[in-house]
């Protein structure tokens, strides 16, 4: 099955890409890396504003992810043309908007993990790293930088 085959099993249709919110590019291309900037989480097309562990819950948290995980999506479909040129998703970075008595940062970021891995199979395995922060840009309650290597 390919991946498009697979998102739209998933009933997912991939946005277009994102517009930078600052003075940055969506992704760089260096040699077969893609590096995709930092993307944070949306609620009906507006910052998914929050703390985790205060205002957000667990369950919410893993969605917020997941959702970003679909805008990292359409801008490697932007940066590629075709997601089967996509050989290994390499790292994730997740930021979690987190109280001080908040430590499931890495429950929040499978929302992204288990998305890619269930787009891409075993190419959507990845390195990750997941962590609690004070704040976030607009007070967002997940954000997600990629790392991609592509044909």
């Amino acid at each position: 099955m390919s991946v498009y085959e697979k998102l739209e099993s998933l009933g997912i249709v991939l946005p277009e890409m994102p517009e930078p919110l600052a003075k940055f590019v969506p992704f760089v291309r260096s040699g077969n890396l893609i590096f995709v900037s930092g993307h944070i989480a949306k609620r009906d097309g507006k910052p998914w504003v929050g703390k985790l562990g205060e205002t957000i819950t667990l369950a919410d948290g893993q969605q917020a992810a997941r959702g970003v995980a679909v805008d990292l999506l359409a801008v490697l479909h932007a940066a590629t043309g075709d997601l089967e040129q996509i050989t290994r998703i390499v790292k994730l970075l997740v930021l979690v908007n987190a109280g001080p008595a908040f430590t499931e940062a890495h429950l929040v970021a499978n929302g992204a993990s288990e998305l890619l891995g269930d787009v891409f199979g075993e190419r959507g395995t990845h390195a990750r790293s997941a962590m609690g922060v004070a704040q976030l840009p607009f007070g967002t309650c997940v954000e997600v930088e990629l790392i991609a290597e592509v044909r």
